[in-house]
């Protein structure tokens, strides 16, 4: 065997050892950070997401943006504030994600300042993220609504070195990602990407139970149902899951569940989350969103 035919050998059993680019980064773990304005919106968006994220051994943090210091009926404050950081760490757990952030913004207070948006860069860049996932910035609520604002105007200055210059920037622009909503105005959510999340619901719905002072209390004595809530643990378990499943799943979420997982399989989903791509962010090709949500057979 000649020199030049060993030294050919030799080269094409690195390449196979070490892998090509293309494979070297089909093998890394992908690093996804989602936001949401309070410490149960990132679970309600995208919790079931998150978990098969976290079970493919993927890197998932959520972020909320306030402390959710208001959102209770008969409690509020710091002693809300730390009831809803410790329910937060506890649905984190419960999803496997590596983890969950509250910051210390007021409940009700959000502004899409400059201040705030700061706070997102250095997390996107901390993260050194892949992926970023937030509400539309149309909601019926401010903070929400802010949440999407000021994620959105991150998207092109997480790669600018002199902004936020105390956070190295990211050399390569994350995919940004929508949440799914109902909103109608000024345009309807578009589901670029929908994802079945039957093998995980009840993963969601026990990240949700973690969520009690919201699950329990405050969103059923909003919506004027919060005796029909049982005491009993396992009971209040069942409940929330007929609250927050097997809903019916709008069209044109199936007809993208279609897309993705093809007839058969897409008609039979009974839960799914779905995310819309937001254009201001990197521009992802069919094959990126494959790539970035490894799901699809």
């Amino acid at each position: 065997m000649s020199r030049l035919t060993k030294r050919l050998l030799l080269a094409g059993a690195a390449s196979v050892a070490l892998g090509s680019p293309a494979s070297l980064e089909a093998q890394t773990p992908l690093r996804i950070i989602v936001f949401g304005a309070h410490p149960d919106d990132c679970d309600m968006d995208a919790g079931g997401t998150a978990a098969l994220w976290a079970g493919k051994g993927h890197q998932v943090k959520f972020v909320a943006l306030t402390n959710g210091d208001a959102g209770h009926q008969s409690e509020g404050g710091g002693a809300l504030a730390k009831r809803r950081r410790a329910e937060a760490q506890e649905a984190g757990r419960r999803y496997g994600i590596a983890e969950y952030e509250v910051l210390d913004n007021h409940d009700g207070e959000l502004e899409p300042n400059l201040h705030v948006r700061q706070q997102v860069i250095r997390r996107i860049r901390q993260w050194q993220a892949d992926v970023v996932i937030a509400p539309r910035p149309n909601d019926y609520h401010p903070d929400h609504r802010y949440t999407g604002v000021v994620v959105q105007d991150t998207a092109y200055m997480v790669v600018v070195p002199n902004v936020t210059p105390d956070t190295p920037p990211l050399r390569k622009n994350p995919v940004f990602l929508y949440s799914h909503d109902g909103f109608q105005r000024p345009n309807p959510f578009r589901p670029d990407v929908a994802v079945a999340i039957d093998s995980v619901i009840d993963k969601k719905i026990r990240g949700l139970d973690a969520h009690t002072s919201q699950m329990y209390e405050w969103l059923p004595w909003v919506d004027g149902i919060l005796d029909s809530v049982p005491k009993e643990p396992a009971a209040r378990l069942a409940w929330l899951r007929t609250e927050r499943s097997g809903k019916p799943i709008a069209d044109d979420v199936r007809a993208a569940l279609r897309k993705w997982y093809g007839p058969a399989r897409g008609d039979a989903v009974k839960d799914a989350e779905a995310f819309e791509v937001c254009e201001y962010g990197r521009r992802p090709t069919e094959a990126d969103l494959r790539r970035l949500f490894p799901f699809f057979d």
